[in-house]
């Protein structure tokens, strides 16, 4: 077949907010995604959890609304491939499974600003950049542009990354512990699709 341009998107989704959406629908026609895969992480076990923990069947649900909702059909689909995972979930994982999947595709690693300007400390960061381009979300503040400028220029020259820089204008800046907070309280529903919302409502999460 023809080689895919296949976006991976993951995150804890929980929740799934309309600030995931926008960077969602603008890789998608950014890049001319002919795919774009939703992969909830695996919480493991250890890790800190907020006061009123989601399971992750429900954040798998809630990924699974967002991906109808953005109503891509073909394109959007929300996978539970880190969830049967047991202990640590690495990103270099995650491409390894997907790189056999998709052997002769080209994939494109979505990662947030704080993500993109550490990657080099990550796990296998040369395992990641050897199967995946790297997709980041440029803010527009200039004082920002050009740290993400030079560390596009590190990542390039140290692992030979593919690296594609997006501006999303007026972008949310959704926090997502605020977001739960706000939940917790009976509001946060101005950051949220309403059938996520309408989903969170029925099941009482987040208290």
């Amino acid at each position: 077949h023809e080689r895919m341009k296949i976006g991976i998107f993951g995150g804890t989704f929980n929740p799934p907010h309309l600030g995931h959406m926008a960077a969602a629908t603008a890789a998608i026609d950014t890049l001319n995604l002919d795919k774009l895969i939703l992969i909830p992480d695996h919480t493991p076990p250890h890790k800190a959890l907020p006061e009123h923990p989601v399971s992750s069947a429900h954040r798998m649900e809630m990924t699974r609304i967002m991906a109808d909702r953005l109503d891509r059909p073909g394109i959007v689909e929300a996978s539970d491939l880190e969830m049967h995972r047991s202990g640590k979930s690495y990103t270099s994982d995650t491409l390894k499974r997907l790189r056999e999947l998709y052997p002769g595709d080209e994939l494109w690693l979505m990662v947030g600003t704080d993500m993109f300007l550490t990657l080099q400390s990550w796990h296998e960061p040369e395992e990641i950049m050897s199967r995946a381009g790297i997709l980041t979300f440029g803010r527009n503040r200039d004082d920002k542009r050009e740290m993400f400028e030079r560390q596009a220029q590190f990542l390039a020259k140290t692992y030979q990354a593919a690296v594609h820089i997006m501006t999303l204008p007026g972008l949310v800046e959704v926090c997502s512990t605020d977001l739960r907070e706000q939940l917790a309280r009976g509001g946060g529903s101005d950051y949220l699709d309403p059938a996520i919302y309408g989903y969170i409502l029925r099941n009482q999460l987040y208290g």
